[in-house]
């Protein structure tokens, strides 16, 4: 019955009112994943959420269908939670005044979906809160390679809900998978990951979530064809690695020419 339901319902990885999905995953030990954000976006009395994940103590990686929204936003990127509503003393909030959308960007077959938000105050380096690495050059993730996902909210498709940090186990596919079923897919800037027995999986909501593999955040959460919790497609990061690094120096200058701005 549940496979069954996981199958007819909708599948789009864009933000949703409410928290992120793992489905067919497992509560993760308390701060085991201290690298991951969780977005708290809101634009007037609309609010959704995202996932992200830190890999400088002033910068947070994240997809960017998830800040696409014309109009004053206001970011605020949780760092060190474990359940997202309470105070826990891990937790540090860090308003966002400036991201970076990839200019390439395009919600259309979400093409180039990754952003860079700037964190001032730079988030304080503890035993909750840590960065991730990136992938560099000959880095590559393989068709095959375990990977996992981590996020909060609803546990299946019927609205079950919960407030921790869960986290499912994923497998890299073969990109042929994704570009017989999606016509945008572009296997060099996007990878293909799912379960082929469509159990679990991230889904709406999960946006901007790191796709970790060999301790390393390979990806970002990006989309998926609707009906269908498999495949997932993840911005890759190795990709897009270069332009990573010049807003980081530019981060570093404070040099952020057009960028959005949240004051």
């Amino acid at each position: 019955m549940l496979l069954l339901l996981l199958l007819t319902s909708a599948f789009v990885l864009v933000p949703c009112t409410g928290a992120a999905r793992i489905i067919g995953g497992r509560e993760v030990k308390r701060h085991s994943r201290p690298y991951v954000a969780y977005l708290d976006i809101q634009k007037g009395s609309e609010r959704t959420f995202c996932g992200g994940f830190l890999i400088r103590p002033d910068a947070v990686l994240s997809a960017a269908h998830c800040v696409d929204k014309k109009g004053k936003l206001r970011i605020t990127v949780i760092l060190g939670a474990h359940n997202v509503r309470d105070k826990e003393r891990s937790q540090q909030r860090i308003h966002v005044r400036h991201w970076v959308i990839h200019p390439k960007y395009s919600r259309e077959g979400f093409q180039n979906d990754i952003v860079l938000l700037k964190l001032k105050p730079k988030a304080r380096i503890n035993r909750n809160v840590q960065l991730i690495s990136i992938p560099r050059r000959n880095e590559h993730v393989r068709a095959g390679a375990e990977c996992k996902v981590a996020g909060w909210g609803q546990t299946s498709v019927t609205g079950d809900t919960t407030n921790v940090m869960r986290e499912v186990k994923l497998k890299v596919q073969n990109g042929t998978i994704c570009q017989q079923l999606l016509k945008n897919y572009q296997p060099q800037s996007m990878i293909c990951v799912g379960d082929d027995y469509s159990k679990k999986g991230s889904y709406k909501g999960d946006s901007g979530g790191p796709l970790i593999c060999n301790q390393m955040a390979h990806g970002i959460v990006s989309y998926g064809p609707k009906g269908h919790l498999f495949p997932k497609v993840f911005t890759r990061v190795l990709y897009f690695e270069p332009w990573i690094r010049e807003q980081l120096r530019r981060f570093a200058l404070q040099e952020l020419p057009g960028s959005p701005s949240s004051d």
